[in-house]
């Protein structure tokens, strides 16, 4: 009985998992107006950029800034009669209560200065942070509600990468992790990602766990709201023994495989049978398998044929076959969760899961997430 074997490896493994996520921007917001007036002025245009504290849209405040005026008038008055009181008492015309009373004066005074310049000030909308605003749909002329929507503004140096995990996972997901995370927009790039918090509440109703990780996008080549497929590593690189997984056989519940033992004969023409062996399985990945119980490494075993073997102590002969190049190292996810994509620089091979991304590029410096993206 003829029958294709190979060789159990140790070699190292990484273990990656793959989800689906959807990008948001570090901060984004709705610009709104607090109170309600017509604008007399827009100070921005679609898709520029903004800074922090820079108006965006004043509303008329005509009314306003003539009670800051009656206001300064008022406190001028009162802070007057205040120093005009303050003399009198020291020469003894005049009580304390006098002077008491027009302290309170001027106190009153400059609160309703700070009232007329508070009201006043709320009809300057202004940036709240450094962004990109978006689409305006608003004009000069136009009254604005209370709350209504002036232009999104969105903060997109940084990006949030929002994805969710088994929650079997829970204790192995920690903040400062890696991810490599790939969009449909750039299906020839991979960005780098930086595990930022991880969820303390698990979801009760898919049970997943949800994750957060930052992108550095000061190149602006990201934007929110993309589909994201984020591969997160899972620990350091270990060593593991790697069968390939068509020698796995499943019957019943149980997972097997047939190990091999070397019988009489020399070293041109060896003899074989077989011993079906209980094997653990762990990490899956393209084409292999990692054993955790049940074989050692070197140990040969049936990849193909083991459907006509019945029995154990079968003698078998081995198959001819080129001799296998050496194994690199695998990267993969624990057993029922999708291994990370191997992608080539072509876009077709980067489908394919092939070969590494290469990183998109990194703007120079720190990063806004804390950590520059490295390969």
């Amino acid at each position: 009985m003829v029958v294709e074997s190979s060789l159990v490896r140790l070699q190292p493994l990484r273990e990656d998992v793959e989800a689906v996520g959807s990008l948001r921007s570090r901060q984004g917001t709705v610009v709104r107006a607090e109170v309600g007036g017509r604008i007399t002025q827009i100070n921005f245009r679609d898709g520029q950029r903004i800074r922090r504290g820079q108006l965006l849209v004043q509303l008329d405040d005509r009314l306003q800034q003539a009670q800051i005026q009656q206001a300064q008038a008022e406190l001028s008055i009162a802070q007057a009669n205040h120093k005009r009181n303050s003399d009198l008492v020291a020469q003894g015309f005049i009580s304390q209560r006098g002077v008491d009373e027009s302290a309170a004066a001027v106190q009153v005074a400059q609160a309703k200065a700070e009232l007329a310049r508070a009201t006043a000030a709320r009809l300057r909308v202004l940036a709240p942070f450094d962004g990109v605003a978006g689409l305006r749909n608003i004009s000069v002329g136009d009254y604005l509600k209370e709350g209504s929507d002036i232009v999104n503004l969105e903060d997109m140096n940084a990006m949030y990468v929002d994805f969710r995990l088994p929650e079997r996972l829970q204790s192995r997901v920690r903040p400062g992790q890696t991810a490599r995370v790939r969009v449909e927009a750039l299906p020839d790039r991979a960005f780098a990602a930086v595990v930022q918090a991880v969820d303390p509440l698990i979801d009760a109703n898919g049970r997943s766990l949800s994750v957060r990780g930052c992108i550095d996008n000061r190149l602006q080549q990201l934007r929110p709201g993309m589909f994201a497929r984020v591969g997160t590593r899972l620990g350091d690189d270990r060593q593991a023994l790697m069968i390939p997984e068509e020698a796995i056989v499943s019957q019943g519940g149980r997972q097997t495989v047939i190990r091999l033992l070397r019988g009489a004969g020399g070293d041109d023409k060896p003899t074989w049978t077989t011993q079906r062996m209980d094997v653990a399985t762990g990490t899956r990945l393209a084409g292999q398998v990692e054993i955790l119980r049940g074989l050692a490494e070197g140990e040969r075993i049936v990849t193909a044929g083991q459907q006509r073997i019945q029995r154990d102590g079968t003698a078998v002969r081995l198959a001819e076959a080129p001799t296998p190049a050496p194994a690199a190292p695998a990267h993969g996810a624990p057993d029922g969760v999708a291994s990370s994509a191997r992608a080539a620089s072509a876009p077709a091979a980067a489908r394919a899961g092939t070969a590494p991304l290469p990183w998109a590029p990194t703007a120079a410096g720190p990063g806004p997430c804390g950590v520059v993206a490295q390969r």
